[in-house]
């Protein structure tokens, strides 16, 4: 793991794991943050003032992928065999409850007092408690769920089906499919607007974005996005929507405010993966940092250097930054000092 100083956009420390991260969380008050080796099934804390693993916790033989708990105060992780759902409190640093699945899933998501999972080899969607800890029901899918999310507000649930082509939408307290929608792309990747307005998919067999209002429950735009458009993060202010081309080794941004136009196409590393943009501070400059796995580096976008006028889009727009940070690089969080 690789720690960067965005003060002065330059290496600190690489910090030595037992196995391969594959995510990171930030604590959201104290300067912690979690790593997950799902090889291992192992989340490690690190102390980021120290830089250092301060504690580690195993949830499995192996794990699949880990989310913040909706209070904040822990960490959920997915392990596949046998089927569950395993909470790290941040307090204790040890596994708390244990919600067994029925199912073997591959992808969850969390909203208040729920956890949504989706298990594409068995074709279902598990609704689970995470208060009582109980699986209430399972909703059966028309094809292989590949991804899912939950509403902002809980009531809904969007489950993406790879093979399919298609966008389920089914009421959360029910179970009930309220409509499917046919994409023009094999969705693989989901990113939701910071509002929670606007669900933004991306997959094989269009250059483009598909964009869906979630709360009309209705595909709005599909938007040329760049060559074999892949990860994607979206900001409120101003209205960008990034878009990682890992074929072109390339960042496409869109103005969501302008109809989806092109603000800019930024060259990267190679292979971009992730995209993670800093918080909004009053006078401070805010960043895109775009994680590039092929050339184990990270990109640095400043989004006021990006043009804001047409004519300056026929120029290209050079990066704030390049930063070695290993191998393969994945996952990022940010972590803000007061």
């Amino acid at each position: 793991m690789s720690v960067i100083e965005l003060t002065r956009f330059r290496l600190r420390k690489h910090i030595p794991l037992d196995s391969w991260p594959s995510e990171v969380i930030a604590h959201p008050k104290e300067l912690r943050a979690f790593v997950l080796c799902p090889e291992n099934g192992t989340v490690y804390e690190i102390d980021a003032i120290k830089l250092q693993v301060s504690r580690r916790a195993r949830a499995g033989d192996r794990a699949t992928s880990m989310q913040l708990s909706p209070a904040g105060d822990a960490v959920w992780v997915l392990v596949p065999s046998p089927g569950a759902l395993v909470e790290i409190p941040f307090k204790t640093m040890q596994p708390g409850r244990r919600i067994s699945l029925p199912l073997a899933g591959h992808a969850f998501d969390l909203n208040g007092t729920r956890a949504a999972i989706a298990s594409a080899r068995h074709r279902g969607i598990m609704v689970a408690s995470l208060e009582t800890g109980a699986v209430e029901r399972q909703i059966p899918a028309a094809d292989e769920p590949s991804m899912i999310a939950f509403r902002k507000d809980g009531r809904y649930l969007f489950a993406a089906s790879g093979p399919e082509r298609s966008l389920s939408i089914c009421d959360t307290a029910t179970g009930r499919t309220v409509v499917r929608l046919p994409l023009p792309v094999e969705p693989r990747q989901f990113s939701m607007k910071p509002d929670g307005g606007q669900l933004f998919i991306t997959g094989g067999g269009l250059d483009a974005v598909v964009i869906v209002y979630v709360y009309q429950t209705e595909i709005a735009e599909t938007l040329l996005a760049g060559r074999a458009p892949g990860a994607m993060a979206s900001m409120d202010t101003p209205a960008y929507l990034m878009v990682a081309n890992p074929d072109t080794d390339t960042v496409t941004v869109l103005d969501l405010d302008n109809s989806g136009r092109l603000v800019a196409s930024v060259q990267v590393g190679r292979g971009p993966r992730s995209i993670v943009v800093t918080p909004a501070r009053d006078g401070q400059d805010q960043y895109a940092l775009v994680l590039n796995e092929t050339s184990g580096d990270l990109a640095v976008i400043r989004i006021k250097s990006l043009p804001a006028r047409a004519e300056e889009r026929r120029r290209p727009t050079p990066i704030f930054a390049l930063i070695p940070v290993g191998e393969k690089p994945v996952s990022a969080a940010v972590m803000t000092f007061a």
